[in-house]
């Protein structure tokens, strides 16, 4: 499994988690979202998924991706 952490804009309440987590869920991604961070650590699949991916399925969700780091 690969790990990254991604840092989201906008989220700011536990819906915000549910909607950011179960989106990556959908896809098949763990996500672990750190509201005061403004972040989400994601374990993945790197056969099945890329960043690239759990970015859209982030940014679907309504939130913007505005950096990724390992």
């Amino acid at each position: 499994m690969t790990q990254v952490t991604l840092e989201v804009e906008g989220m700011s309440c536990q819906h915000c988690v549910k909607s950011v987590e179960g989106a990556l869920a959908e896809i098949g991604a763990t996500g672990k979202v750190n509201l005061e961070a403004k972040s989400v650590d994601i374990e993945y699949d790197a056969q099945q998924l890329d960043v690239v991916k759990l970015t859209e399925a982030i940014e679907e969700q309504g939130y913007d991706v505005v950096s990724a780091g390992a």
